[in-house]
């Protein structure tokens, strides 16, 4: 069993920088691709961004691209998502989320096994 903890989010203007991380304890984390999603009031929960194992891939939505950066220290069990030149529209519940199984849609919320409580970021006009 995979325990996932968010910390770090709050409330910022747009154009500021916010980083948010999650701590894993329960299994090997190592062994775990690791994903952030968000999810904003009234819509569908979205993929954000995904690191490899290693942590030497990195994937990212179309939206986040260029602003975020997602990385990992294996050797603290920790995940990492680097928010700048924030915007309004980043505003939502931040989750990470672990991928256990590997080799299926990583941009889909099925594919990760473990799930954090969530963190709220909110960017004011």
């Amino acid at each position: 069993q995979v325990h996932l903890v968010e910390s770090g989010g709050g409330l910022v203007q747009a154009g500021a920088s916010l980083r948010i991380s999650c701590a894993a304890s329960g299994g090997i984390f190592s062994r775990y691709a690791m994903g952030w999603f968000r999810q904003a009031p009234g819509k569908e929960r979205e993929f954000v961004s995904r690191i490899n194992r290693g942590g030497g891939t990195t994937w990212y939505a179309d939206s986040v691209r260029g602003r975020f950066t997602i990385s990992r220290d294996n050797a603290r069990n920790t995940v990492n998502l680097q928010m700048n030149s924030l915007k309004p529209e980043d505003t939502a519940t931040y989750y990470c989320a672990a991928d256990t199984v590997l080799g299926g849609d990583i941009s889909a919320s099925a594919e990760y096994a473990y799930w954090g409580q969530g963190t709220q970021v909110t960017v004011s006009s």
